[in-house]
């Protein structure tokens, strides 16, 4: 069994103390604590935080291993601070059965840098028409709580009603990728004065507020859990925080990407800008700042989305959707909501680790920092500055937005159940 004392750290940007780890668990906290044996962490000036949690994970295995595999998605989640990640279904075949979900799991658990919690499809094969086994993915091994046809939205309404009403029996949650087909046909960035300038199919903020709109109301009608997949617009917001002023069972949840980057960079056609929901307004942008602040937004979560280089090299209106974001993601939030004085380290810990495991209902995850606790832990050095270089990311792909932009904050070491699998920076 080993131990660890990791001396001298803020937990949660609070008071400096030590935490000892022994086994899987966290065995004390203080100040002074002596332990002979102990491998000890020098940690002054360092952040401890829970490990962090991604309700929203693109990991592409099984089939589509050129851009991700279980493993080398989850050394991107450690490297990243993550203990825990959600793995979205829209995989090759679609997560909608037992069988798939399992693989999934079974692979995390081979992997070893993170948990991975595998995300249901709500319907077969995603194509919208029919509920997938939602009942056998939940009594599998996987035990799937969440279920989503994420990069396909649920788009008819008698559907989206019986998924939330076949997981009310189980306290399970649909995370809705919300997108309204017929407004967004031929879309490719959002719709604005940037897209009328460039003459490119604009996707407009309505097509994902009227989704939105419909389903929290849904979600009051048959008093069950939906969660919205990573808001966007303004409009988003003031229609959950409507919703949860209903006392709705409402959550949402908003990507690294969305709050620091707008539509403006589009005008390079750099598809590496390229993403679903599309990047927003500035107004957007700080909205969705203050949502995160005010708890309106729940949590942030990285729509991972991981692709090989052919996908994005190539002209922008045939490149595939999505960032690679569990490297930077802790890196983006301190930028954008901490050294804005937007939210503390506390307010860190609960919108990327508390409040995500509860949503994802996921037991050893989110946990606080205190004695008799699960060691999943990140020690992050928030004045460390450097540039982000994708050559050195541990994610198969490279499609960052933020290649060669300097970003704050690095982590440096990662615990799951007591063992590291980041060391002074790297995965151990």
């Amino acid at each position: 069994m080993s131990t660890i004392l990791i001396r001298g750290a803020k937990i949660l940007g609070g008071e400096p103390a030590d935490v000892l780890i022994e086994g899987e668990s966290i065995t004390q906290v203080g100040t002074g604590i002596e332990a002979g044996d102990a491998t000890v962490i020098e940690a002054a000036g360092q952040i401890l935080l829970p490990g962090l949690v991604d309700l929203h994970t693109h990991l592409r295995e099984p089939g589509r291993e050129d851009s991700e595999t279980v493993l080398t998605g989850t050394k991107a989640a450690a490297a990243g601070g993550f203990t825990a990640v959600h793995a979205m279904a829209n995989t090759f075949p679609v997560a909608d059965t037992a069988g798939v979900v399992e693989q999934v799991w079974r692979l995390g658990k081979e992997s070893g840098y993170c948990d991975v919690q595998p995300v249901g499809a709500v319907t077969v094969g995603l194509e919208g028409k029919q509920l997938a086994e939602l009942g056998a993915m939940h009594d599998s091994a996987a035990g799937v709580k969440v279920f989503s046809d994420d990069g396909k939205c649920v788009d008819d309404a008698v559907i989206m009603r019986r998924a939330l009403e076949y997981v009310k029996a189980f306290d399970g949650v649909v995370a809705q990728h919300a997108q309204e087909p017929r407004l967004t046909e031929g879309a490719q960035m959002n719709e604005g004065v940037v897209s009328a300038e460039l003459g490119l199919g604009g996707w407009p903020a309505v097509a994902e507020e009227s989704i939105i709109a419909r389903d929290v109301l849904l979600a009051a009608h048959v008093g069950s859990r939906v969660h919205i997949c990573h808001l966007s617009t303004a409009g988003s917001v003031e229609i959950v925080r409507w919703a949860k002023s209903k006392g709705w069972n409402v959550t949402a949840e908003v990507t690294p990407h969305h709050l620091l980057l707008t539509d403006e960079l589009v005008r390079s056609y750099d598809p590496v800008y390229k993403v679903n929901p599309p990047l927003r307004t500035e107004a957007d942008v700080m909205a969705l700042r203050e949502a995160l602040a005010d708890g309106t937004i729940d949590c942030v979560a990285t729509d991972h989305a991981p692709h090989p280089h052919e996908d994005k090299d190539c002209e922008w209106a045939a490149a595939a959707m999505g960032m690679v974001g569990l490297e930077t993601a802790l890196s983006v939030v301190q930028q954008t909501m901490v050294d804005t004085g937007l939210i503390d380290w506390a307010g860190v810990a609960d919108r990327m680790s508390f409040r995500p495991a509860a949503i994802g209902r996921l037991e050893g995850h989110g946990r606080p920092v205190s004695a008799g606790e699960p060691a999943n832990l990140t020690l992050v050095d928030p004045a460390y500055r450097g540039t982000v270089d994708p050559a050195g990311f541990a994610s198969r792909s490279r499609n960052t937005p933020y290649k060669g932009r300097e970003l704050p904050g690095r982590v440096t070491h990662t615990f799951l159940r007591g063992r590291a699998t980041v060391v002074d920076g790297k995965l151990a």
